[in-house]
């Protein structure tokens, strides 16, 4: 039975069916990547189950069940949508808005590009991987990528500055080949990120199962059409 690196986030809320759960366990024993993923997670399940909605008319029971759902919904399509692509901190943080369910992987970092939120697998790939940056002279962006080899491919930590929201963006790596592998999304709120009156940076995480040498450059792009910058390696 195949195990991927996603199932750590299905883990930890209890989602996998008892086959895939048996397998995932297997599998945990020999993968501290999972493991460290999962001590990250251990009270995930928790605390969407005590999450109350602002202003919905549900009843909270409702709202816990749906957001089960949703997180449940979007790992079967990454699932389909990287097709072998290993994507390792799945950190879903959960925001309950005007009586909307959104859920997401960013850890914002309190400080600059050179500061970061110690203890997330971003920043600790940031500070310990092969950094590269880039600032797009249309947009403004300013994005660091680093990236760092691991036996699946390559772990890939992302910080991104200057960009005001609403948008659904996601990173993408563009190989040598020509072919792109994602690596993760998130959504920009209106405020945005590393802005006047919003100057956290965002920072995301993710993998892809090519060796760091096979890709030629990391484009965050906006869901719609568009780019907000190029960052090559």
């Amino acid at each position: 039975m195949s195990v991927e690196h996603t199932d750590v986030g299905a883990y930890a809320l209890g989602l996998l069916e008892d086959d895939d759960r048996r397998a995932f366990e297997e599998h945990l024993s020999d993968c501290e990547v999972c493991a460290a993923e999962l001590g990250g997670l251990s009270d995930l399940r928790g605390l969407l189950s005590g999450i109350g909605p602002v202003e919905v008319d549900e009843e909270p029971e409702d709202v816990t069940a749906g957001v089960t759902d949703l997180v449940e919904r979007r790992r079967r399509e990454d699932r389909r949508r990287r097709r072998g692509t290993f994507v390792i901190g799945l950190a879903a943080g959960v925001a309950l808005v005007a009586g909307g369910v959104t859920v997401g992987s960013a850890i914002v970092s309190p400080g600059g590009g050179g500061e970061h939120h110690h203890g997330s697998p971003a920043a600790d790939v940031l500070a310990k991987g092969v950094r590269h940056s880039a600032t797009d002279p249309s947009t403004h962006a300013v994005g660091i990528v680093a990236t760092r080899a691991e036996p699946f491919g390559t772990e890939v930590g992302l910080d991104l500055a200057g960009v005001r929201g609403p948008l659904t963006c996601r990173l993408v790596a563009v190989l040598r080949s020509g072919q792109q592998q994602p690596v993760t999304e998130w959504a920009v709120p209106e405020k945005g990120y590393g802005v006047p009156g919003s100057p956290e940076h965002l920072q995301v995480h993710g993998g892809i199962s090519v060796k760091p040498g096979d890709v030629a450059r990391y484009d965050v792009l906006i869901e719609g059409g568009g780019r907000l910058v190029t960052v090559p390696v």
